[in-house]
C-alpha cells in the first residue's frame, strides 16, 4: 500500500513551520531539513 496524499492543511501547516526560522535568519534547506522534507517536495 502507497502512502497517503497530505491534505491541504497539512501542506500550509509545513509551510508555515519552514517560515519561522526562515525568518530568524537560517537558511531554507536547513529550516526544510529540520521538519523532515525534501527540498524537491517543498519547491513542488
Amino acid at each position: 500500500m502507497g502512502r497517503k496524499k497530505p491534505t491541504a492543511e497539512e501542506i500550509v501547516a509545513k509551510l508555515r513551520q519552514v517560515d519561522v526560522p526562515v525568518s530568524q535568519g537560517r537558511k531554507v534547506a536547513e529550516a526544510i531539513r529540520s521538519l523532515e522534507v525534501t527540498e524537491v517536495r517543498y519547491y513542488r
